[in-house]
């Protein structure tokens, strides 16, 4: 007992290096919006490590997957009359095109068919049962299958039909009765406390899914299954001492990320522990008791921090197959690009609360802001009716200073200086909404620093002073236009980088501290290539929309005829 609370209290408080992990994904179906979004913000967050770091090849790991084992993939492999190899191939195929499409920067997609997951978790069992942290035992209780988890009689409840079911997910459970292998979870209850209330008490964020667990962990923790018999669960990893046991599913899955980092060679340690740890609400309890305590019963470090997320309801209802409701990413970003969909979720989400998906405002969010906003505002800059030359121009400074007299060039510049630091706090406090409102706010005055200066009505003039500061418009407007390149690539990756090759800033100038305000002493030429950053994005049902007048039905045949 003294070792190992010496080991609980001596945690590392440094961060070598970013190693960041999505949940590993469950393949009993395809992925869906609510998927995407844990990768989508384990993303932001790797890429943002990656512009901060001390060095432009840092080491910043990103790791996600798919998770392939249990009675529910046994299942669903059946019901798709496949075998269960074929099955996990097509599902896990699916999620890794999906984050290609979304521009997931992963370094490991990691599958719990791997072999060398296989032999991290051999490795591990067989390192919980040097600890003495195992033992063989019958039990008894009720298992619920879609969820993989036995639960206690606190957990459960009676749905319409006088059926017990999860109180939490609300999925059917069945009694169980098995020779299994337990964990003594008790023994490691204190340690996980001290654990959960540190770094500050920055642990879990947000501090709400803190609080949670530590009300759980008020109550005496019961040792808990994890194992299952081969004649009923034969889809698993075998328990390495005893092939007539498979290892549970969870115990199996958590080991997914000791296996991305090289383990069990020692040299695993060289990038464990995890600085960050993105999950959803609903693995709670697996990611914030048991992986802990598995942890320090291995004598493991735990994770640095967990960020858990909530989930994503549709017009204000609960996503669910029942209710035909469920968002498939793809679809949607048929219409609303990739881009588009990963800027919304990271503009609308946020971590304590479920967000609400709606067509109309994805719509409204992705025309005002990426269209309208920013893309517009890099389209007036470079088109050739203001930029002839089609250049970056430098900037005069007599025409700056002049700039500088009035109001709107003043709350520009003094929302353009606020930016970096405003914009890097939210990030590091994964608050993404933030940090987009930071930057939108900023093309905001950047707009109105554009209307009230009317470049236009100086491009008429042949003075050579009205030349200058047009050209001085022009070149300050795309400074902004630069930085929010720089500070969205952790948001768009692929926006960003279409803007910023636009206005040819090198790869190695897309850093953090190149957040300075720089603005040009020379001309420096534009990309040829035409920039429409982001296109309005048409109501879907007006493409087909059966209620269109006889009159309007007209027009659109005669504009077809004359293209």
């Amino acid at each position: 007992m003294v070792t190992r609370w010496i080991f609980s209290r001596r945690l590392s408080s440094q961060i070598q290096n970013s190693f960041v992990t999505t949940p590993i994904f469950y393949v009993n179906a395809a992925p869906h919006i609510g998927h995407l979004y844990s990768a989508v913000i384990a993303d932001a967050i790797h890429r943002f490590n990656q512009i901060t770091g001390p060095t432009e090849s840092g080491d910043c790991f990103l790791s996600t997957g798919t998770d392939e084992h249990g009675l529910k993939i046994q299942q669903a492999a059946i019901k798709h009359s496949t075998s269960t190899e074929d099955y996990c191939d097509a599902i896990s195929s699916k999620y890794r095109d999906l984050f290609g499409r979304f521009q997931i920067d992963y370094s490991r997609f990691i599958r719990t068919t791997d072999t060398d997951h296989r032999q991290a978790v051999h490795a591990f069992w067989k390192s919980l049962a040097a600890s003495d942290s195992i033992y063989s035992a019958s039990y008894s209780g009720w298992y619920c299958v879609p969820d993989e988890t036995f639960l206690t009689d606190s957990q459960l409840k009676e749905n319409e039909r006088g059926e017990k079911c999860s109180l939490e997910s609300g999925h059917p459970v069945e009694w169980t009765e098995e020779e299994n292998y337990m964990f003594r979870l008790g023994r490691y209850q204190d340690d996980v406390r001290h654990w959960v209330k540190g770094l500050e008490g920055r642990r879990i964020q947000p501090d709400k899914f803190g609080r949670i667990l530590l009300d759980w962990l008020e109550e005496p923790l019961p040792d808990i299954s994890i194992s299952r018999p081969m004649n009923r669960v034969s889809w698993g990893v075998p328990v390495p001492s005893d092939p007539s046991q498979s290892v549970y599913v969870w115990l199996d899955a958590l080991v997914n990320y000791l296996t991305v980092a090289g383990y069990p060679k020692e040299s695993f340690r060289n990038r464990w522990p995890p600085t960050l740890q993105v999950l959803g609400k609903d693995i709670l309890k697996f990611h914030g008791i048991y992986w802990p305590a598995f942890l320090l019963a291995a004598n493991i470090e735990p994770p640095r921090q967990l960020l858990v997320h909530s989930h994503w309801t549709v017009d204000n209802q609960k996503m669910s197959k029942s209710k035909q409701n469920v968002v498939d990413p793809n679809e949607r970003a048929e219409v609303y690009t990739y881009e588009g969909l990963r800027y919304f979720l990271l503009r609308e989400g946020v971590a304590h609360s479920d967000g609400n998906y709606s067509d109309t405002k994805v719509l409204r969010i992705l025309n005002s802001e990426l269209a309208d906003t920013l893309g517009n505002l890099l389209s007036r800059c470079c088109g050739k009716a203001l930029n002839v030359e089609s250049i970056f121009p430098a900037v005069d400074k007599e025409a700056l200073e002049s700039l500088k007299q009035i109001d709107a060039t003043k709350r520009m510049l003094e929302a353009l200086e606020e930016m970096p630091d405003k914009t890097s706090n939210h990030y590091r406090n994964f608050n993404f909404y933030l940090a987009i409102d930071t930057i939108v706010h900023l093309l905001h005055t950047a707009n109105n620093f554009f209307e009230t200066t009317a470049p236009w009505k100086l491009k008429k003039s042949d003075n050579p002073a009205d030349r200058a500061k047009l050209n001085t418009i022009l070149s300050v407007t795309m400074e902004v236009l630069r930085q929010v390149g720089i500070a969205s690539q952790p948001i768009v990756p692929g926006l960003s980088k279409q803007l910023l090759d636009k206005l040819q800033i090198v790869p190695t100038a897309r850093r953090w501290k190149d957040l300075l305000i720089s603005f040009r002493t020379q001309d420096s030429p534009l990309a040829q290539d035409e920039c429409i950053l982001f296109r309005r994005i048409m109501q879907p049902a007006q493409k087909t929309n059966p209620e269109m007048s006889r009159t309007e039905k007209r027009a659109t045949k005669k504009k077809k005829q004359a293209v």
